[in-house]
């Protein structure tokens, strides 16, 4: 029988488990609606697969393309369009562009704040298709809007769509919304659609400058099928240096809103593989459902105040999708679980049901466990990098074997917690062994008292641990009835956590498994009466086995192929100033490309003031000398340069000689700018401008660009040792050079300068 309950247990839990997933995404329709009013997945992958065949970058052939047919797809639908052409500068980065906003708006029957729909169409340069990112965003408004139309029903709000340009270059499109369009003052509320990724459910995570509440109820009442977030994610994301549109409306404009965005699969976020083909349906159909509630809500609900002085803790939770209350409960709540806990310690040594040597032994395997799954998980992804050297040129952190591994990592931690537990079977109380758990989440949820109250929903299972404490202590149930009620009782904690054990590894990368050991090891201790066995050791076989099964299968699959394919990069970069030149890789792993160039003569480490600015700040790995091209740099004329008091004006134009993509200014010494300009466009609002060395502007060169504009004025004695890096993406097709394309498994690296002609020189400014 106990077996029998042990089984039954498991089973119950695998069943949660599957259920807790289940309930983050829809499942795709058995049959296809043929009501014009609802929205069409086939409607909207039609606009996906005609919008996403091609890279589109800004400044690329096809994202005039794409802008061409996201304007005659609005217009099809009756509205009218506007393109905002518009010189931005990103604040943050320092990055510019002209960007070219694609604007629309349905007039509401009253005066009320707008509801702006977000999302952006420019891929990232210069190899992503842009499917997820954000293509996704893109067709799931043009399908919504088509749908909500054909209802011929006026909004009480007037709806504002804003298909933003240049996102992937620094919020610039959204800035240049923000700073300069006349419409920024009428929105009361955004949605943002999003992606990181190119599946896996989609997380609603908020924006606003005050507290949470009324957003969140606000939310609730749009009743989304599938609502999908914790206020965890809402704590962590506020101390983020968050980088979506909808950052730009709430840090300039002081405007709330939502994002709705999808993390998983994130090997091929901003790669080649972003593609129609790859991108989920369930996950796209997710994208919708907030959409479609939301636009029908929020198109009628009042937007004039949407701030609250109150946060509320949020959890997806069973049969009522999402459990909330007050950050005001959390600290309450805590001397209450407090008070219960001593209450239960006393009864329990009084009647007998636990001894103090039995309590304090228990702290042994429990603190051990944590500590032993937090460093294997830690040094095992370690060990896995150095037996797999080329998942380091997978810079996302995710490989494709990611979610092998998080499963191998899941039962690997089992084994470990079950075979620490094996050696306290002579135990003779196990209501011993829960305490030390308790004890130790009850200080968990202390020290987040202050700046993590978003997680304040982590006392849910320390009440379910204390119920079965009490159980315990009061009540005489044989093992396995008690092992059957545990499992039932902590069914919210498995469904509340199950999802979180993998979605941390997705979301930070495989190098966070740590967090998810720890995670395990916790909630384990908690679950001590559901799993502790004093002789049958079926389990802990079967985690073994299990564990070997899914880490063997990850190392099997750890190679690329057609549909996994490899990044890899090559660079030339040529200085016109000394006639010098190299190719330089960001690859650790050299294949069969990389290789036609690098060789035994290749010199490890980076070449000085080589490197563009990149997301993770990554430096060539390889170099090597080659051929001067002697490939004609840009015009640089010094329009202005004059000395008034103690200040020297100065205003210089770079104008191309061939197709540049992108413009990348790097000073050598320490300098301030005043009333910085970039064709006209102030930088910081005019605030003086002080930078290190390095690189202290980014200027990506957009449609309408023919030249760049620089303006601005230094002490007269400050000394200007500027370069100029100029980058194009044309190094496979430039007839100056004969590298031989990438085969099928290979695909350009992302978050680099890749695929690029780099030119060289300094800045003539005496």
């Amino acid at each position: 029988m106990k077996r029998v309950s042990s089984i039954l247990s498991v089973l119950i839990i695998l069943g949660v488990i599957s259920w807790s997933f289940s309930d983050l995404k829809p499942a795709l329709p058995k049959e296809k609606s043929t009501l014009k009013t609802d929205f069409s997945l086939d409607n909207a992958l039609f606009h996906l697969k005609n919008i996403s065949e091609e890279a589109h970058f800004v400044g690329s052939e096809n994202h005039k393309k794409v802008q061409d047919y996201i304007v005659a797809e609005l217009q099809k639908m009756g509205l009218e369009t506007e393109i905002q052409t518009q010189t931005a500068i990103n604040k943050k980065w320092i990055a510019g562009t002209t960007a070219e906003n694609i604007l629309a708006r349905i007039k509401g029957s009253e005066n009320g704040k707008a509801l702006l729909l977000l999302t952006h169409y420019d891929s990232n340069p210069h190899s992503s298709v842009g499917a997820s990112d954000a293509g996704s965003g893109v067709v799931t408004i043009l399908e919504g809007i088509r749908a909500y139309l054909a209802k011929n029903e006026t909004p009480k709000n007037d709806i504002i769509i804003l298909i933003s340009d240049a996102e992937e270059l620094g919020l610039l499109g959204a800035q240049a919304f923000v700073d300069k369009h006349s419409w920024t003052k009428d929105i009361g509320l955004v949605l943002n659609f999003e992606a990181r990724g190119s599946g896996g459910p989609s997380y609603m995570l908020m924006e606003t400058n005050g507290k949470n509440s009324k957003l969140l109820s606000e939310f609730l009442a749009a009743k989304p099928n599938f609502p999908v977030a914790n206020s965890l994610m809402y704590s962590i994301y506020k101390r983020l240096p968050n980088d979506t549109d909808l950052t730009v409306f709430r840090q300039d404009a002081n405007i709330n809103g939502f994002n709705f965005a999808f993390i998983d699969d994130h090997f091929d976020y901003h790669t080649a593989q972003d593609s129609y083909e790859r991108l989920d349906r369930e996950t796209l159909l997710h994208q919708a459902d907030y959409l479609t509630t939301s636009l029908n809500y929020f198109a009628n609900s009042d937007l004039t105040n949407l701030n609250s002085d109150i946060d509320y803790v949020y959890v997806n939770f069973p049969f009522i999708k999402m459990l909330t209350y007050p950050f005001s409960y959390v600290t309450p709540m805590l001397i209450i679980a407090g008070i219960i806990f001593l209450m239960l310690l006393f009864f329990g040594i009084s009647l007998n049901k636990i001894t103090i040597n039995g309590v304090l032994k228990g702290f042994i395997p429990f603190l051990v466990s944590i500590i032993l799954c937090g460093g294997i998980s830690f040094y095992g992804w370690k060990l896995l990098e150095i037996i797999h050297p080329q998942y380091q040129d997978m810079l996302h952190g995710f490989t494709y074997n990611g979610h092998a591994y998080i499963i191998g990592f899941v039962f690997l931690n089992l084994w470990i917690l079950l075979k620490i537990y094996s050696y306290f079977r002579k135990q003779e109380k196990i209501i011993d062994l829960i305490v030390a758990p308790i004890f130790v989440w009850l200080l968990i949820n202390f020290l987040i008292l202050e700046d993590f109250k978003g997680a304040g929903f982590l006392i849910i299972p320390v009440f379910t641990a204390l119920l079965i404490f009490a159980i315990g202590v009061f009540m005489n149930l044989e093992h396995r009835s008690k092992r059957i009620l545990s499992t039932l009782l902590f069914i919210p904690t498995i469904y509340i956590f199950a999802p979180l054990i993998q979605m941390f590894p997705v979301g930070l990368g495989l190098k966070n498994l740590v967090i998810s050991g720890v995670l395990i090891a916790l909630i384990f201790g908690l679950m001590i009466p559901v799993f502790y066995q004093k002789k049958t050791t079926w389990l802990l076989k079967l985690t073994g086995v299990f564990a070997v099964i899914f880490l063997g299968y990850a190392s099997y699959t750890s190679g690329f192929s057609v549909d996994n394919k490899k990044p890899n990069s090559i660079v030339y970069i040529q200085n016109s100033d000394d006639k010098t030149a190299y190719f330089g890789t960001y690859n650790n792993t050299l294949d069969a490309y990389t290789k036609q160039i690098f060789d035994d003569a290749s010199i490890k480490g980076s070449i000085a003031n080589a490197e563009t600015k990149s997301k993770y700040n990554t430096r060539f790995t390889y170099h090597k000398k080659t051929d001067f091209k002697n490939i004609p740099s840009s015009d640089i004329s010094v329009d202005l340069d004059t000395i008034i008091d103690e200040n020297r004006f100065l205003e210089l134009v770079v104008t191309p000689n061939r197709k540049v993509n992108k413009l990348e200014f790097i000073t050598k010494n320490k300098i301030t700018l005043k009333q910085f300009k970039v064709n006209d466009a102030l930088v910081l609002k005019g605030k003086n401008y002080t930078t290190k060395t390095g690189t202290f502007l980014v200027y990506t060169l957009g449609n309408a660009d023919e030249d760049v504009t620089l303006s601005f004025m230094v002490n007269k004695n400050e000394t200007l040792d500027l370069i100029l890096n100029e980058v194009s993406y044309d190094l496979l097709t430039n007839p100056n050079f004969s590298i031989n394309a990438r085969s099928e498994e290979m695909m350009p690296m992302p978050f680099v300068t890749n695929d690029a002609i780099i030119i060289s020189k300094k800045l003539e400014l005496k």
